[in-house]
C-alpha cells in the first residue's frame, strides 16, 4: 500500500497513518477533542469519514471520496500536516519535552532547511481503494477490533472503545466525530450511476 502514488478517484479508501517511531502521540498530546475539528476538514475537502479508530500511536479511517477530483494524496498530506502542528502544540503544554526532543531528532537535514522542526508522523500514509461494500464492510470491523486485539487490550468490549465508529454502527449511538454511514454513501452513489 504505498502511498506516494495513490490514484485519486471517487469511491471508498482505506487510510492508515501512524506516528514517527511509533511513539504513542495521539495519547500523548490528547488530541481526541481536537479530531471534531480535524475530521470536519477532511469532510469539507471532499473526503467522508465513514469509519475510523484513533489508537495510541496510529490511525485508520475509512473515506468515500465524493469526487473523482479530489486528491488523496493532497487531502491526507495537508491534514497530517495540520495533525502535526496541533500535537506538537499540546506536547509543548504538557511539557512532554522528553517526546519533543525525540521528534526534533527525527527531522532530515533536507526538512530542517525549509524549516521543519518535528517529525510527528512517518512519511508517507498507507492507502487502499475498496472495492464494494464487503471490502469496506471487512475494513472496519477489522479497524474497530484493533482496541482488543495483539498487544493493545484497551477495552474490554471493541464497541466500548470512545475513539472508534464501532459504536455507531454496532449500537446506532451517535460518533461525536463527523461521520458518514458508508451505506448511506453506497446506496447514494450506486442510484447516482442508475
Amino acid at each position: 500500500m504505498s502511498t506516494h502514488r495513490i490514484h485519486s478517484g471517487d469511491g471508498f479508501y482505506f487510510v492508515t497513518f501512524t506516528c514517527y517511531r511509533w511513539l504513542n502521540l495521539l495519547r500523548d498530546s490528547d488530541i481526541y477533542d481536537y479530531l471534531r475539528f480535524w475530521f470536519s476538514k477532511l469532510s469539507a475537502n471532499g473526503c467522508n469519514i465513514c469509519g475510523y479508530v484513533i489508537m495510541p500511536n496510529h490511525m485508520h479511517l475509512v473515506l468515500y471520496l465524493e469526487d473523482d477530483r479530489v486528491s488523496l494524496n493532497k487531502v491526507i498530506g495537508e491534514a497530517k500536516r495540520f495533525l502535526a502542528y496541533e500535537v506538537v502544540k499540546r506536547l509543548k503544554k504538557r511539557d512532554r519535552t522528553d517526546l519533543l526532543h525525540q521528534l526534533q531528532k527525527g527531522v532530515q537535514q533536507n526538512e530542517k532547511n525549509k524549516g521543519k522542526r518535528h517529525q510527528v508522523f512517518r512519511f508517507s500514509f498507507d492507502a487502499k481503494s475498496l472495492k464494494g461494500i464487503n471490502e469496506v464492510e471487512q475494513v472496519l470491523d477489522y479497524i474497530h477490533r484493533n482496541p482488543v486485539s495483539g498487544k493493545w487490550n484497551l477495552v474490554d468490549d471493541y464497541v466500548s472503545f470512545p475513539y472508534s465508529s464501532a459504536s455507531y454502527y454496532e449500537t446506532g449511538l451517535r460518533s461525536p466525530y463527523s461521520l458518514v454511514d458508508y451505506r448511506v454513501v453506497s446506496e447514494s452513489s450506486t442510484s447516482d450511476s442508475e
